[in-house]
């Protein structure tokens, strides 16, 4: 089947399901028929993206991000998303050796965060690995965005949602999620940014409000149009 979308996900499961209902949710569908076609590669067992970062043990992830995209070209993709910030920082990495774009989601995030920010700076609640990339302070920067990040306290318990709650299948602490909420405010954040992709369930789980930008929800909006899809 020729023109796809292919989607690398699996980083983690839950991130990829929310991604594949918000292309339906944005899609001015009234049949089955004016959706738009999707192959989702759910790569559970890829290894950790911060990890490899912080360790400089890159070539693995980078290897399999790359055959993973390749599969998708192969099977008649004509443009990728990948459901994972931190693994864009590989995507950089591999972009050259493809046919095909791919819809990047810190890029397309920034230029939101640019629109919508009021000219306040923009808060980057992230993993470790992103945030040592520099992937959204780059992106941010050449829109003209100022940011600011979480102190190492704070980046911790970020940390500890991503890993110890949304990844091990467990409730997000409304508690602990308004502890940073209020060191992000205190910070004199206008918009901030879920750099994490386990972090869009968070969203979902907790209702955050509108001053939250969801990397997820703006490359969805993207891919449908991309794809020829009607926006809602």
């Amino acid at each position: 089947m020729e023109g796809m979308l292919g989607v690398i996900g699996g980083m983690g499961p839950l991130a990829t399901d929310a991604f594949y209902r918000l292309l339906t949710k944005h899609t001015a569908a009234a049949r089955d028929q004016e959706h738009i076609n999707v192959l989702i590669l759910s790569h559970a067992t890829m290894p950790d993206r911060t990890a490899a970062i912080l360790t400089g043990e890159i070539e693995p992830v980078r290897q399999a991000i790359l055959e993973d995209a390749l599969f998708l070209q192969k099977s008649g993709c004509k443009a990728l998303a990948v459901t994972c910030n931190t693994a864009h920082y590989f995507v950089d990495l591999i972009a050259p050796e493809l046919e095909i774009p791919v819809l990047h989601m810190i890029k397309e995030t920034a230029q939101e965060a640019a629109r919508t920010s009021g000219g306040k700076p923009v808060g980057i609640l992230a993993t470790d690995g992103t945030l040592k990339t520099g992937l959204y302070q780059h992106a941010l920067e050449a829109v003209g965005v100022t940011c600011c990040f979480p102190d190492e306290e704070v980046q911790r318990m970020v940390m500890s949602v991503i890993y110890d709650q949304v990844k091990a299948g467990k409730p997000t602490d409304p508690a602990q999620w308004q502890r940073i909420e209020d060191a992000m405010e205190a910070k004199g954040c206008g918009r901030l940014i879920l750099g994490c992709t386990e972090l869009s369930c968070v969203q979902e789980e907790l209702s955050l409000g509108e001053r939250y930008l969801n990397p997820l929800d703006v490359v969805a909006r993207k891919a449908v149009a991309f794809m020829g899809g009607r926006l809602r």
